[in-house]
């Protein structure tokens, strides 16, 4: 109990796995965060971290009422976290004249936005009691400027920012940090089956590194990696017209038709 906590949702995979892992090597006790519990499991023996450091918890922060159970139920097992990383999330294409995408675009916001919000609400009161706390929203780079064929998920994202800026006017009294992070290409499998060139795409533990150092500082904004962070500026700095002549004939992200077997 004396090693700091940290709770992680989408932690069978990808970015929230490498996050796992760069806290356990600083000494971190984990709260991991997944629906397929199974994967974390192997994952966790594999990388050899001890059963009495880590805790598994089965949600799906698309549903808020297991979400919030599965923070509540952290605290009763292992107690307040030091850090909680709302880090699960889901990325399709979609097309507003497909009558299921409106479906998909749903599902969407449930996981990444109201998802986000429902982590991070057994935490926000006692955090707030104990004047002590980071809550880390992991929104993108997509959600600088919309993209074709990306309008869910760069919408999303784009209120992951909006949100997390907002909570962080809320608990900076209490001295609670509130960072947003936004990953630029990060090679997953969330990235992997997208058909359009990826440029500066980094390995998730390259990420992790970069997260963590960021989390650390307490900053409240930060773009991986920082080329991303560069294009970022210039994206938010275009003009529409031109925004629309640079991404014309650009390749759409899969919708979730195309990621069927």
């Amino acid at each position: 109990m004396n090693h700091p906590l940290v709770f992680i949702t989408g932690a069978s995979s990808g970015i929230g796995q490498a996050l796992a892992l760069r806290f356990h090597r600083a000494g971190y006790r984990l709260a991991l965060v997944a629906r397929r519990t199974a994967e974390i499991e192997a994952w966790a023996g594999a990388a050899g971290i001890s059963a009495g450091s880590h805790e598994i918890y089965r949600a799906d922060v698309a549903v808020a009422e297991r979400i919030v159970a599965a923070g509540q139920d952290c605290i009763a097992r292992q107690g307040l976290p030091d850090v909680v990383i709302a880090n699960a999330g889901i990325s399709v294409g979609m097309d507003t004249a497909e009558r299921d995408d409106i479906e998909m675009m749903a599902r969407t916001f449930a996981t990444n936005n109201i998802g986000m919000a429902a982590t991070f609400q057994p935490f926000v009161n006692a955090m707030a009691r104990r004047r002590s706390g980071t809550l880390v929203g992991i929104s993108s780079v997509a959600g600088i400027r919309g993209l074709p064929g990306h309008g869910a998920y760069c919408a999303s994202k784009a209120a992951v920012i909006s949100y997390c800026e907002s909570l962080r006017g809320e608990m900076r009294p209490h001295g609670v940090r509130v960072v947003t992070l936004l990953p630029g290409y990060i090679d997953t499998p969330l990235t992997r089956p997208n058909r359009y060139r990826m440029p500066f795409l980094m390995p998730a533990s390259d990420f992790a590194d970069r997260a963590f150092r960021a989390i650390g500082a307490g900053l409240s904004y930060q773009v991986i990696p920082w080329q991303m962070g560069v294009v970022a500026k210039l994206l938010r700095m275009a003009p529409n017209a031109l925004l629309d002549r640079l991404l014309a004939g650009r390749p759409r992200k899969r919708r979730q038709t195309d990621l069927l077997p």
